[in-house]
C-alpha cells in the first residue's frame, strides 16, 4: 500500500468526516473532505484522490449522481456510505461502479481496513507484469487497465475488469460465486455473493455487442463461466 495515497471523504456529517480523517491519517493517508454533493466534483478534480469515500445522502447532488460523474472520468476506487441498508441500494451502487459499500453506523476501524484492502487490489492492477487476454472482438489488458469490445474502448470499474479477466483467463471452467469472491475480491471482502451477480449483469450489458463465439454463461445451481464455442 502506498502511504502517500490521497483519500477524499464526501459526507454531510462533519463529525463523521473528522472521525474517518483521524483514522485514515493515522494509517498514513493524505485526507481531504467536503460536505456537499455540489462541492464534491470540484474537490475531486482539485485533489485528484486515489480513493473516494462517498455518502449517498448528500445535500445538493446525491452520492449516486456523484458516482456517475466520477465514473465518466475515472476508474479509481469508490467506497459508498449510506444509512440505508436495503439490498436495492447496494445493487444500485455496485451497478454504477462502486467498489465497496458500508452501512451507517459503521466502525471507522473497519472502514480503514476496507480502504487499505481496496487500494491494495486496485494498485495491484498497475504493478503486475503485462497481462492480456484476447478473443475475437475482445481484448482485456489488466496491466494498462483497458478493455476493447468490438474494436471500441470500453470503460470498466476495477472489479468488473478483474472479474472479466479472471473468467476469460479460464475459459469453459465453472466457478462458484464463493470462488469468484475469493479470486477477484480477496479474503478481506466484507460483502456477500450477490455482489458477483451484480457485476456479471453489468458485464453482460457491455458485452452484448460482441461476437457470438464466446459469452458469460450462468451455470444454474453452480455459478458462472466464460464459455468459448
Amino acid at each position: 500500500m502506498n502511504t502517500k495515497s490521497r483519500i477524499l471523504i464526501v459526507d454531510d456529517d462533519v463529525n463523521i468526516c473528522e472521525l474517518v480523517r483521524l483514522y485514515l491519517e493515522k494509517d498514513g493517508y493524505v485526507v481531504e473532505a467536503c460536505n456537499t454533493g455540489s462541492d464534491a466534483m470540484d474537490k475531486f478534480k482539485e485533489f485528484t484522490p486515489n480513493l473516494v469515500v462517498l455518502d449517498i445522502m448528500l445535500p445538493g447532488i446525491d452520492g449516486l449522481e456523484i458516482l456517475r460523474l466520477i465514473r465518466n472520468i475515472s476508474n479509481i476506487p469508490v467506497i459508498m456510505l449510506s444509512a440505508k441498508g436495503e439490498t436495492v441500494d447496494k445493487v444500485v451502487g455496485f451497478r454504477l461502479g462502486a467498489d465497496d459499500y458500508m452501512v451507517k453506523p459503521f466502525d471507522p476501524k473497519e472502514l480503514a481496513v476496507r480502504v487499505k484492502a481496496v487500494l491494495r487490489r486496485f494498485e495491484g492492477i498497475h504493478t503486475t507484469a503485462e497481462e492480456e487476454v484476447v478473443y475475437p472482438g475482445l481484448v482485456i489488458n489488466k496491466t494498462n487497465y483497458t478493455v476493447q469490445i468490438g474494436g471500441n474502448d470500453v470503460e470498466m470499474p476495477p472489479k468488473e475488469l478483474e472479474l472479466l479477466y479472471f473468467l476469460a483467463s479460464n475459459p469453459n471452467k465453472v466457478f462458484t460465486r464463493e470462488q469468484l469472491l475469493e479470486q477477484v475480491w480477496g479474503f478481506d471482502f466484507f460483502g456477500d455473493s450477490r455482489t458477483v451477480d451484480v457485476h456479471v449483469k453489468r458485464l453482460r450489458e457491455k458485452l452484448e455487442v460482441a461476437t457470438g463465439s464466446w459469452r458469460l454463461k450462468t451455470v444454474w445451481g453452480v455459478g458462472y463461466k466464460f464459455e468459448v464455442k
